[in-house]
């Protein structure tokens, strides 16, 4: 005896910074029949889980490479310098990468923005990850220029952030191998792109109504109502309600 077929689910990666809880909501609300997984990675290995099944799409940072995953961009983050609290760039409102140029700013393995020169001067070594540089910007020992999203996801009450006019920006897409383009991807994308659950691009419209269900119960009392014996219901002004060639009597003079 062969065992059932699993039941199928649908794998959403996404990087660090990103919030997908709204499209995993509106997922479950329309296909509560097919678990959603979410697979956290990190944005170096996002391009390879996807190319290589271990999710179904994802959110990703772009660039993407466009001959294997194709991409839809949803938004451009605001670019921010994490400082101390009591930093001097902490008491403006933003500044410009050339106003960092006499501080250590950090670079760390990975980082998301493509700089064509990177702003203030490089520390000695490169952090491992965004957390490590995080943990170095509280120490006192530089700064750190990263999507905003990535200060929030890294908020320390030590710490605090501005944005860095003329920083290169993040932007986040939904991304998904072109060759495996299912129709839960599909549906992904539906949600994703804001169509409603009855969009005439949406894979699983909702059911038409019968006749019947859009009256509802005052349909269903009509329907069951007895038939109504032959002339009763008709006007009184007209007499048509009374036997046939009948007369109306004079009326009694009252004495």
């Amino acid at each position: 005896m062969t065992g059932s077929p699993a039941s199928p689910s649908f794998r959403l990666a996404y990087v660090p910074g990103v919030t997908p809880t709204k499209w995993v909501r509106i997922w479950q609300e329309r296909l509560p029949d097919i678990p959603l997984e979410l697979v956290a990675v990190s944005a170096a290995e996002a391009h390879g889980v996807l190319r290589g099944g271990g999710a179904d799409a994802g959110f990703l940072r772009l660039p993407v490479d466009r001959t294997e995953l194709s991409a839809i961009p949803l938004y451009t983050e605001t670019t921010v310098v994490v400082v101390p609290k009591d930093h001097l760039v902490a008491a403006v409102d933003e500044v410009t990468a050339e106003e960092l140029a006499d501080e250590i700013v950090f670079h760390p393995l990975d980082d998301t923005l493509d700089w064509e020169r990177r702003p203030g001067r490089p520390a000695r070594e490169r952090p491992a990850t965004t957390a490590d540089a995080v943990q170095l910007v509280a120490a006192g020992v530089g700064l750190l220029v990263v999507p905003q999203s990535l200060a929030r996801l890294h908020h320390r009450r030590d710490l605090t952030y501005r944005p860095v006019t003329d920083a290169p920006r993040s932007q986040v897409a939904l991304s998904w191998p072109e060759e495996r383009t299912t129709d839960m991807v599909e549906d992904f994308i539906g949600i994703v792109r804001g169509r409603t659950v009855n969009s005439s691009r949406g894979r699983r419209p909702a059911p038409a109504q019968s006749a019947d269900n859009r009256t509802g119960a005052q349909g269903a009392r009509r329907k069951a109502a007895p038939p109504k014996p032959a002339g009763q219901g008709k006007g009184r002004r007209t007499g048509s309600g009374g036997p046939k060639g009948g007369r109306r009597g004079r009326p009694r003079r009252r004495s």
